[in-house]
This record gives structure tokens, sequence and C-alpha cells, in this order.
């Protein structure tokens, strides 16, 4: 039976859907693409193991190779949900059209293991000394409990990790963390002509922005990393909706926000100031305050840039290091070695309708990644 080629490989990984949502009717799991997965890769002599991380939700690692440390190759193998009706192409199925390969996981970030796959295949194998690993997580667009639980149960300790998120092939070598949190005031409602009759959770919610805004002032005096094109941490108000007509008393106001925490800041310290600036208010307003977090913290992720690992990446692409402000699995995998992000396709097409990888990453890309193998696996 002779082996898929890299068009078909790619083809079967879009057409095989796998998306991870908070919203349960959005929600699939990633059962079908492991499947996939491991089959072309026990095919191609890698060995296979498939982690239960939660119900229908999994990870695989496979392992070609003897020996200590070596090379991991990472990614996600799930998509965020599509607009649809948005879409000019099908997300489900892989369309060729103005150079391009469209489809939901092009370049965020299924794609990446046809080209793993492919680079795998121009390899001769006879002369390696140290394994290469291929790692596909689970959640990665929700909760990153794929990359969470790999590092916490990690079985080897590979020398270096690159991450195939679409960073136009510029390896990637710090990123900001992302905190999101809900404020919740509980007021009462009343008739709008006696606010005696009332507690208006507005009134209440204009001294936390207040309050906010002078820890967003804090954050920016106290923390800096040059590194960044926003150097500073940063504390974005997102949403807030309050009331329900201009004739009552306002009775529930809620605020979304995030902050954006620099590589190195404690995601446990910034917790505790962000609650302590609320407590003065709370003993205000006894019980009619509560902070929830939107979604488990993630925190910043820097491999130093006078690293070896990222002098050589530099080396091999060509491109110089650079840092980005979204979030990727790299905190959990430096945890185990060092890590660089780097990989097809734009971060611009992510999460957007007629998600696309131009076809002029697709040579480079294959060429990087064998180059890679052969430098830190022979």
């Amino acid at each position: 039976m002779q082996f898929p080629n890299f068009k078909t490989v790619y083809q079967d990984l879009i057409s095989t859907s796998s998306i991870s949502s908070t919203d349960p009717s959005w929600d699939e799991g990633n059962e079908a693409v492991i499947a996939k997965l491991s089959d072309w890769l026990s095919t191609l002599g890698f060995s296979v193991q498939i982690d239960t991380v939660a119900p229908h939700k999994h990870n695989l690692i496979a392992k070609k190779g003897d020996g200590e440390g070596g090379l991991l190759l990472s990614g996600h193998s799930d998509t965020v949900p599509f607009d649809e009706g948005q879409w000019n192409f099908n997300p489900h199925a892989l369309t060729e059209s103005n150079q391009r390969f469209y489809g939901l996981g092009t370049a965020d970030m299924k794609g990446f293991f046809a080209f793993i796959i492919e680079a795998v295949q121009k390899i001769d194998w006879q002369k390696q000394t140290k394994p290469l690993y291929i790692l596909a997580t689970c959640d990665e667009e929700t909760t990153m409990m794929g990359a969470r639980h790999f590092t916490e149960s990690a079985p080897f300790k590979p020398d270096y990790c690159i991450i195939g998120e679409p960073t136009s092939l510029v390896p990637v070598y710090a990123h900001k963390g992302h905190v999101a949190n809900a404020i919740r005031v509980t007021g009462k409602s009343g008739h709008s002509s006696n606010p005696a009759l009332g507690v208006n959770a507005i009134e209440i919610m204009h001294e936390i922005l207040f309050t906010l805004m002078q820890v967003r002032e804090r954050l920016i005096k106290t923390y800096h990393h040059p590194g960044f094109e926003v150097p500073t941490p940063t504390l974005n108000l997102g949403h807030i909706h309050g009331g329900d007509s201009a004739n009552r008393i306002c009775g529930c106001c809620e605020l979304h926000y995030d902050v954006r925490p620099l590589p190195g800041m404690s995601l446990e310290g910034l917790d505790h100031l962000l609650r302590e600036s609320l407590q003065e208010l709370e003993a205000k307003w006894p019980g009619r305050i509560e902070m929830k977090p939107l979604h488990d913290s993630i925190p910043g992720y820097e491999c130093q840039k006078d690293h070896p690992f990222v002098e050589q990446i530099h080396q091999l692409s060509g491109r110089e290091a650079e840092t980005v402000n979204y979030c990727t699995e790299a905190p959990y995998l430096q945890q185990l070695c060092p890590t660089l992000v780097m990989g097809p396709g734009s971060i611009d097409q992510a999460h957007q309708p007629d998600e696309f990888l131009a076809f002029e990453y697709i040579d480079p890309t294959i060429d990087l990644l064998t180059k890679s193998i052969y430098k830190y696996c022979f």
C-alpha cells in the first residue's frame, strides 16, 4: 500500500473536524485526528502512545530513534469554531485557489503535521543518534489542558522543542501571557424616581473601573520588557453589560477584562494584586462584588534570546527571533526544554473566515524541518 502524499495527508487532516470550544454545542474532541496521525506515524516507523486527557480528548506522543535528548516537534490538533455563512470555501475541506490552501486548520495549525510527515520521509535514518519526538495536543484553543497534562507527565526530556504555530517561519522566543476575569456587581433594582429604593450596580462598577485603571498604571510603571513592541503589561476592559431600562435602578452589572502579563511575571502575584485592589470596595459594598476567572490563566513565555538554540534556529531559518503578543503552549513545553515557536502560515489568518496557507510556505517549511531533524537527531 502506497503511503499518502503531502496533499492527501493535509486534506485528511482538514476534513477531519476537531473543534474545541467552551460552548458544548461546538465542542467535538480530537479522537479522529489523533487516530489518523497514529496510523500514519506508525506506518513511518514511529512508536506511538495515545494519552486520554479527558473524555474524547487525547494527546499523541510519537517517537523515532533511541537515546537521550533529541528534538520535539509539537502542535495542537484542535481548531476554533468557524463563522457559519462567512466562509467562501468549505471549512472542512482542503480547497486550492489563488496559490493557497483554504480550510479550517490549514494555518492554525493541524496542517503543520502534514509538513512534519513529509519531512520525516525525506530523512535517511541510518545514522540517527538521538530521538525525534512528535507531540499532538488537545484543547489548545480553550484550556490548553493537553499541553498542561503532557508537561506534568512527560515520559522523556528532549534537548529542544519547536512548536509549529503560524509565525511566517520567523522564530519566536517570547510572548506575553493571558489572564481574563469577570467582575460581577449585584445591586438592588428599584424605581429610578427614588434612588434610595435600590443600590445601583453601574455606580459601583464605576468605582471598580477607576480602581482597575489605577492597577493598569501600576503595572505599566512596575514592569518592562524591551523585547516587546508594547513593552509593558496591558489591561483591557473588553466587555461590560448592566441594567435593562432607563427608568430602573440597575440591579446587576458585569465586566470582562484581560491582562497580558510579561514573561517572568507571577500569575499568583498578579491575581493577588487584582483581588487586593478590590478589597476596599468589597468592604464598602459587602456581598455585592464578585471576581471570577473566565478561564485558566496562561503565563508569559521566554526562551532567553542569547540561548544557543535561538542562534542555531536563526542560522537554519535565516530569520532573527522575535516576540509576539498572542499565546501558545510554549510556557508549558519551555518547562521541559528550551522551546521556540516557528511554523508556516501567518497568524493573521488564524481564527478568520477563509483561513489559508500560502503555497510559498510549503517547500521552505519542509526544508527547515528536515534541516532541524538532521541537526538535533544526528
